[in-house]
């Protein structure tokens, strides 16, 4: 069983852009609970995608690896873990 899992990632901070190690993820636009509908964008042969809800700017760097961003404060981790036998 695969345990990869899109990305999420967060403009909290406010910054220009966000550059990301992943073309498939998704935006939140802030933290909870000031975020927006969470948003899939996939880059496709593109290297960068804005957000429709908060216009971020996202820029994808392979050398970032899957899931990593820059600035690193902008992954969102989510504190709710799920109990798969439930």
């Amino acid at each position: 069983m695969s345990h990869d899992t899109t990305p999420h990632f967060h403009n909290q901070p406010g910054v220009a852009k966000i550059k990301v190690g992943s073309k498939e993820f998704m935006c939140i636009g802030a933290l909870p609970p000031f975020d927006h509908p969470h948003v899939f964008i996939d880059m496709g042969a593109a290297d960068e995608a804005v957000c429709p809800y908060c216009s971020t700017h996202y820029v994808f760097d392979a050398a970032l690896g899957h899931g990593a961003a820059d600035p690193a404060e902008c992954v969102y981790h989510s504190e709710t873990v799920l109990d798969p036998t439930a």
